[in-house]
């Protein structure tokens, strides 16, 4: 019959054994009950379709990356690699004038190196030192071969595909004649360090990096005004939008005596209050703040070839994770102003060789390293936090 069972069940009886029916009515589900049954679904949805969703993700932003050899430019002339597992990684803010960047000033055939920073990870991953190198500098510029993003820049001391040493040269200047890879080979050959990575980025691809992450809380001390880098702050607290923390990590005139070691503080100050922001906005908790994140910045910077794939920079975020902004320390290359040009910095070898020799043995830069040195006489240092 319709109602009975196999081997002589009864239906409740069957129901009962599998768990199910104890004879007892169903309550009505809740709106909660629900919406949580709907979410499921959609949780299910989401997991099916996963592949898919995940492969266009990875490939969309793969195909954002703009990646430079390193290595196969420079050769193997380089310094030993350092075995104890910490990590040097060049970064450099270019002032090109191309493009969108060219409302802040007209584009002379090349961009220099506007900002350069040598970030040291320790061993264990869990602090930083990050050295600044005034881009008025005067350093010994090694020979480079051209390559990178300014591989087509000719200049009257360059030969085809060859950048010539100079005794004499702004650092700055190495990345205009010969790229990224004569940057990297210029610090590599003034600090006997070997750089693992290189990150760039240009002015309006950092607009966007800040603007993506909803601006960065700074406090001021007092007002900054400077017309030539478009800023002006009252004394106070203010969340940076992509323009404002342009003009003040760019501002030279509106603090300090207008040389570029008080604009390098500023930029100490904007990177920790960055990296606060950057904790603060709880980009795991939220995917589409992680992708929008993620979307602008591998649109924005350039990477050596070891990094330039959503994999490999997720891998450096990863090793990055555990420092804070109070793990970081940051330092000025010692300087003094040079004597034949008060407008230019020459490094003070006795200090700078402190420097070199902590990043080398991967501890923290001492502190007497920068006393008595030019960016040890600025009076800004406090200005921003």
């Amino acid at each position: 019959m319709a109602g009975d069972s196999k081997d002589g069940e009864q239906p409740a009886e069957r129901r009962t054994r599998r768990g199910r029916a104890t004879g007892r009515r169903r309550k009505p589900r809740t709106g909660r009950q629900r919406a949580l049954r709907i979410g499921a679904w959609a949780l299910a949805g989401a997991v099916a379709l996963g592949g898919t969703t995940l492969g266009f993700v990875y490939f969309k932003l793969n195909g954002n990356i703009s990646g430079v050899d390193i290595n196969a430019a420079l050769g193997t002339d380089r310094p030993k690699d350092s075995s104890n597992g910490s990590m040097d990684i060049l970064v450099l803010g270019s002032d090109s004038r191309s493009g969108p960047n060219a409302r802040y000033g007209s584009d002379g055939g090349g961009a220099r190196s506007d900002t350069a920073m040598i970030v040291h990870i320790n061993e264990d991953h869990s602090r930083a030192s990050v050295v600044s190198i005034p881009r008025d500098t005067i350093v010994r510029r090694p020979s480079c071969v051209k390559g990178g993003a300014q591989a087509d820049v000719r200049g009257d001391d360059t030969a085809e595909g060859q950048v010539v040493p100079a005794q004499r040269a702004m650092f700055n200047s190495a990345y205009e004649v010969g790229g990224p890879a004569c940057a990297v080979k210029t610090v590599e050959s003034i600090s006997g360090v070997r750089m693992d990575h290189y990150v760039e980025v240009d002015f309006s691809g950092f607009k966007k990096l800040i603007n993506t992450l909803g601006g960065v809380e700074i406090t001021t001390r007092k007002a900054i005004q400077d017309k030539d880098s478009q800023l002006d702050l009252s004394a106070g607290t203010h969340t940076l939008n992509g323009e404002q923390a342009l003009g003040l990590v760019r501002t030279r005139h509106g603090v300090g005596d207008g040389s570029d070691l008080g604009r390098i503080q500023l930029q100490q100050a904007f990177i920790k209050a960055l990296l606060d922001q950057v904790n603060s906005v709880g980009l795991f908790s939220s995917p589409k703040k992680l992708y929008d994140l993620a979307d602008t910045a591998t649109s924005t910077i350039t990477t050596d070839s070891e990094l330039d794939s959503v994999g490999k920079l997720a891998d450096l975020a990863k090793t990055m994770k555990a420092v804070k902004s109070d793990d970081i320390q940051m330092t000025t290359l010692p300087v003094r102003y040079d004597p034949a040009d008060p407008n230019r910095v020459i490094p003070v070898e006795r200090n700078t060789a402190l420097v070199w020799k902590a990043l080398k043995a991967d501890k923290p830069v001492p502190a007497e390293a920068n006393k008595d040195t030019a960016g040890d006489q600025t009076d800004i240092d406090g200005v921003v936090r």
